[in-house]
């Protein structure tokens, strides 16, 4: 079983260790239970199809490689199967961990996915910018779905 503490998100690697799925999911979920508060944010505007219909996950997980039969996965802050799009909502720890943050997106953008990035300051003071984006990403009509 992991334990929370074995994993930080400073430690370079994160979220990409090696683990089984159920691990996986032990970790997804505390993710899920300590959201950000942008995260939160962007979440409550999105859940539910409440964002123009599409449906999102949240800390989703995504299985990129098995090395020596050890699989591993990615959690992604959220994900849309629309265009296989995954919306990533960096704080400042991403600055720290830059490079990592380039390589795993590199490998996504491989794998086929999309990488949107927002900062957490623009989700929480600057939504409607955030809408504009995804509504230009996704190509929707400015239309609210019910």
């Amino acid at each position: 079983m992991i334990e929370w503490g074995q994993y930080s998100s400073n430690e370079p690697g994160f979220l990409c260790s090696t683990m089984n799925k159920r691990d996986a999911l032990q970790v997804a979920r505390r993710l899920r239970a300590n959201m950000t508060a942008a995260e939160r944010y962007f979440w409550n505007e999105v859940r539910n199809r409440r964002f123009y219909g599409l449906k999102f996950y949240r800390q989703y997980i995504i299985h990129h490689a098995e090395i020596m039969d050890q699989r591993r996965y990615y959690i992604v802050d959220f994900y849309c199967a629309t265009d296989r799009t995954i919306i990533e909502i960096d704080g400042s720890i991403h600055e720290l961990q830059k490079d990592y943050d380039d390589y795993r997106e590199e490998i996504l953008l491989q794998m086929g996915y999309r990488v949107i990035r927002f900062t957490n300051s623009v989700v929480l003071k600057d939504w409607p910018s955030v809408e504009r984006s995804l509504l230009k990403i996704f190509r929707v009509n400015n239309v609210k779905g019910s």
